[in-house]
């Protein structure tokens, strides 16, 4: 590795869960599976993403349950929870027995913004609130309040036969240090920051000061470890799209590699309104992504990642990638698996 380049430190990935409307089970049975074999492979994270109406996992939490239940090492991660979709006093309630369940192993991401199709959900998601809700950083802040035990009333005690307690219950002492925030931009980054809050950084950034995406990137991790108390020593989690190609077969790599190749459009300018810039998928041997990795910017700055799963492939896909990444691609860029 260039001698600027951190050894990995942190190996973790991350599913979105897809399954098939006529059989859900299936589909959320084969994600358990996969990080049930993340854990034996040595990763030490597995992150799983939110999505709503849609054939994703849409209740990420409940998943990450069943995973604690069947796991043992590995942390557990949401990547990201959208916050516009939550009552943060009860996701909190939700988080905090998650994370008492799994031995402390929850780590809760966050975003905020309005929930995507907005206006096509927002009578059925909040009838008598639509217009007033606050999709802004205070929705975070709320969350942040709960998870450390801040008073959620002004009443504790006992009425009758019944004790109360002025703040969430089960509270998780250590839950709110495993709290990260998913930003794309340098606002996100520079509030996460004083917020004392770990960043994850994925494969979507906003274009502002550059189109270069490593650069953008970059700027996003220096600026977080700005404004953290922690400085250079705050947590970032880094993530791509890798597909290593090491043990795949020949119509795996065929696969892999029309899929990056539809994709890649959207990676040459900035896209929409928002500019948002999105990174290349990176396929090909793991010497090859190691290399095109160690010469990424923002990740020489990092030495924990989270490299995502492609959305659409096969459960035996997945199988063939996170072991060519914990055999190859991991020890290629310095890391070890954890026993």
């Amino acid at each position: 590795m260039p001698p600027t380049s951190k050894p990995l430190r942190e190996l973790g990935f991350l599913t979105i869960g897809l399954f098939d409307e006529t059989d859900p089970r299936r589909g959320h049975e084969s994600t358990l599976s996969i990080i049930e074999l993340g854990e034996r492979l040595g990763f030490d994270s597995a992150w799983v993403r939110h999505r709503h109406l849609q054939y994703g996992i849409s209740s990420p939490v409940v998943v990450l349950a069943a995973a604690s239940q069947r796991t043992s090492r590995i942390q557990l991660g949401t990547a990201v929870t959208p916050l516009g979709w939550e009552n943060p006093l009860r996701l909190a309630e939700d988080l905090a027995t998650v994370d008492i369940l799994s031995g402390g192993r929850l780590n809760p991401g966050v975003s905020v913004g309005p929930p995507m199709q907005y206006e096509r959900v927002k009578h059925a998601l909040y009838p008598d609130t639509a217009d007033a809700e606050d999709f802004g950083y205070e929705r975070v802040r709320r969350l942040l309040a709960f998870v450390r035990g801040e008073p959620a009333t002004d009443f504790s005690g006992t009425e009758g036969f019944e004790a109360y307690s002025d703040r969430v219950q089960p509270h998780s002492p250590g839950l709110a240090g495993r709290m990260w925030y998913g930003g794309g931009s340098l606002r996100s980054a520079r509030w996460a920051g004083e917020q004392g809050m770990n960043f994850l950084t994925s494969s979507v950034v906003k274009a502002e000061e550059s189109e270069d995406f490593a650069e953008i990137q970059l700027s996003h991790i220096r600026a977080f470890r700005a404004h953290h108390s922690d400085g250079e020593r705050a947590r970032v989690s880094h993530g791509l799209v890798v597909i290593p190609t090491d043990t795949a077969s020949a119509q795996q790599r065929a696969k892999y590699e029309a899929y990056a190749h539809k994709r890649m459009p959207r990676t040459t300018a900035p896209q929409g309104p928002a500019r948002m810039m999105f990174a290349p998928d990176l396929v090909g041997s793991s010497a090859e992504i190691a290399e095109r990795l160690q010469a990424h910017a923002a990740f020489r700055e990092v030495d924990e990642v989270a490299f995502a799963l492609p959305f659409t492939f096969d459960h035996d896909d997945y199988v063939q990638i996170l072991t060519d990444i914990a055999t190859e691609l991991g020890p290629a860029l310095g890391w070890r698996p954890s026993v």
